[in-house]
């Protein structure tokens, strides 16, 4: 049977430091800086000691044979959640406004800044949605009642709630 478990461990690095800390005596001892490292170091180096001071049964850590751990995303691998994958969430939201026949454009420095409130907010790529709904969210509620929009460009002034996004309407004919 394959155990796959997967979550936020919540200062479990606190207690992989405490292990790691400082551990030296003497002249020529090395002494571990894991107050500097990285948390996505610091996690690096868990072990089964860790996941039982953390409060996991030893039943359950003894049938957990591999230890993985995930690093944080970049604000490029964010962009690429963004964009790449088939349902990517630009392009689930460029459909969406494509029921109503109006193309959706996202410049590259709003998807970048996307990924960057994602980041500072430290809500990982699930803070992504959230980020585009609520930038699209008036837009979206509008758009209906709008008959002669072509196209919606949202750039990085939109993304920092400084102006509306752009919309591009069709001549009158």
């Amino acid at each position: 049977i394959l155990f796959v478990c997967g979550g936020a461990f919540v200062v479990l690095d606190t207690l992989i430091r405490q292990r790691v800390g400082r551990q030296g005596m003497g002249f020529e001892a090395k002494l571990n800086s894991a107050g500097k490292a990285s948390l996505t170091e610091i996690i690096n180096q868990v072990l089964p000691e860790d996941l039982l001071k953390y409060g996991l049964i030893p039943e359950f850590v003894g049938r957990l044979p591999v230890v993985a751990t995930l690093g944080e995303l970049d604000e490029e691998a964010m962009v690429r959640v963004l964009t790449e994958p088939r349902n990517a969430l630009v392009k689930q939201f460029q459909k969406l406004i494509e029921f109503e026949n109006v193309t959706l454009r996202f410049t590259e420095s709003a998807i970048r800044q996307i990924a960057i409130q994602a980041l500072e907010h430290k809500t990982g790529a699930r803070g992504l949605r959230s980020i585009l709904e609520d930038i699209m969210l008036e837009t979206m509620f509008d758009l209906p009642s709008m008959s002669d929009v072509k196209e919606i460009v949202i750039n990085e002034n939109v993304v920092h709630r400084k102006e509306s996004p752009l919309l591009v309407f069709e001549k009158a004919s």
